[in-house]
């Protein structure tokens, strides 16, 4: 089912940091599925099952966790530009099970790394959360995605802290952390852009140089 991609609503649920932190409580030995997560969503699922994702990836120097998550990441984000409600994601991915360890580490992070986002975050600029700039918003949290599945030092923690902020934008109607996260995100893409560019016209170089000394 689709409507407009307008899931959030004013009402002052749950914050997302003790959401996370229930989520380590109620686990069991096992922890719990991606399924069960989702279920214990409200109408925010989008933007807090993207953040729970996206807290393995702000790991500096973590590799191969960051690859795997960005799939249902991008995923999700592909429902919100379709503008599903509900977010949707295969049998197989919602079996998938967060362990214990895991989701305690989640808590802890978010605790005592992110609590300031919700602190500092409110209702403004509005305009940037509801309707066609949530799409946008959407737009922008894909291009943060796709960097994190390049494996250079860093590139899963810089897109990871815009795509949060986006996420905690849509969540709190906070139109000032969507924008600051899509600089984020922009401007990674763009550093990524002058390196790839920098590394082509200097092998270009490079090999013209030894050209010149050989021929």
């Amino acid at each position: 089912m689709t409507t407009t991609p307008n899931q959030y609503t004013d009402d002052p649920k749950q914050g997302f940091i003790a959401l996370v932190a229930e989520l380590a409580t109620i686990s069991g030995p096992q922890g719990l599925t991606l399924g069960e997560i989702r279920d214990r969503m409200d109408e925010r699922a989008f933007g807090l099952m993207i953040i729970i994702l996206a807290i393995p990836c702000l790991v500096p120097g973590l590799w191969g966790v960051p690859q795997i998550v960005a799939v249902p990441i991008l995923l999700l984000v592909g429902q919100m530009l379709a503008g599903r409600v509900e977010p949707w994601l295969p049998e197989a991915v919602l079996k998938r099970r967060v362990s214990k360890l895991w989701l305690n580490r989640m808590a802890d992070f978010a605790t005592k790394r992110m609590a300031w986002c919700e602190l500092v975050s409110r209702p403004r600029l509005t305009m940037f959360v509801h309707g066609w700039a949530e799409r946008v918003a959407a737009v922008f949290m894909a291009m943060a995605t796709v960097t994190i599945l390049v494996p250079l030092p860093l590139t899963n923690t810089v897109p990871a802290v815009g795509l949060t902020l986006m996420a905690v934008g849509l969540i709190q109607r906070d139109g000032l952390f969507v924008v600051g996260g899509a600089a984020v995100a922009v401007g990674w893409m763009a550093v990524l852009a002058a390196i790839a560019v920098g590394f082509f016209v200097g092998a270009g170089w490079a090999v013209s140089l030894i050209a010149n000394v050989t021929g």
